[in-house]
């Protein structure tokens, strides 16, 4: 089933049928570990309607982690563009460790949603968008879903010096997700597919897809890090790595589109702006 959030309540896509919810609390809905089980219970409840409401961004009040070097491509990616300040060993090193590369990397009122603005910074030259799986997690640590990501990043920022990966990484409209909540019986398919393409003009600049069995670590494993010594009481989002990297040359111009589609999951689309101050 799929959950969308909208300003008047939930909608929950069941069986090629949408039903609403007037529950406006995000959070209180989702944060369930038997999530699928639950709503399914509820629906013989709830009116079926037709779907025509402006879906915003899948998240209440939960902050988003990402993950890193999860992908071969994501760790020649990082080495790459490290090379010069010398860190390129340290992405090489953190690929093959036990213990993973996590990261904040938004705030829910810093997040754009379904159809918003995904930003680049103006004090950067070298800006990419990064499609992730995404997970989420409930206050136990149970994944109970999936959402697509977009964890927009500065490389060049990132590459001179690993410090600055907050500030590649951390800033207004950063992140994106949706277009929905994912909430499957069962764990979601091992050869379920990423494709991004980036469109600008009107003529496709970049296009890629990669299977989501080609990451190194499994998301239970990443859970259980982002869970050590931390606390979320609505549940948490977590972007699993970056699997397609447009080459070296291409960086983001403004009003370039970015459509990255999980065929379970959906399309998020988003156009790059720059923040007005």
């Amino acid at each position: 089933m799929k959950l969308y959030k909208t300003a008047k309540g939930i909608i929950i896509e069941f069986n090629e049928k949408f039903y609403f919810k007037s529950s406006l609390n995000w959070d209180n809905f989702v944060n369930r570990d038997n999530l699928y089980q639950q709503i399914k219970a509820e629906i013989p409840q709830l009116n079926e309607i037709e779907f025509g409401e402006e879906i915003l961004a899948p998240i209440g009040t939960q902050e988003i982690w990402a993950s890193g070097v999860t992908y071969m491509r994501s760790r020649e990616a990082r080495m790459e563009e490290s090379k010069e300040s010398g860190a390129a060993v340290f992405y090489s090193h953190v690929y093959e460790a036990e213990r993973p590369e996590l990261f904040f990397k938004s705030s829910y009122f810093r997040a754009s949603g379904p159809s918003e603005s995904v930003y680049i910074r103006k004090d950067s030259q070298w800006n990419v968008p990064e499609p992730e799986l995404t997970l989420f997690a409930s206050t136990s640590g149970k994944i109970v879903g999936y959402t697509i990501g977009n964890d927009m990043s500065s490389r060049d920022i990132e590459g001179e010096n690993p410090l600055y990966l907050p500030q590649a990484k951390c800033y207004e409209r950063a992140a994106a997700i949706g277009p929905c909540l994912y909430v499957p019986k069962s764990p979601i398919d091992p050869d379920t597919s990423i494709t991004m393409k980036i469109i600008r003009k009107g003529k496709e600049v970049f296009q890629g897809q990669i299977s989501i069995n080609q990451m190194k670590r499994k998301h239970t494993e990443l859970i259980e890090f982002l869970y050590r010594e931390m606390h979320f009481p609505n549940g948490v989002y977590l972007m699993t790595g970056t699997c397609l990297v447009p080459d070296d040359t291409f960086s983001l111009q403004v009003d370039d589109q970015v459509k990255i589609k999980i065929p379970e999951i959906g399309e998020l689309i988003n156009t790059v702006a720059i923040m007005r101050n």
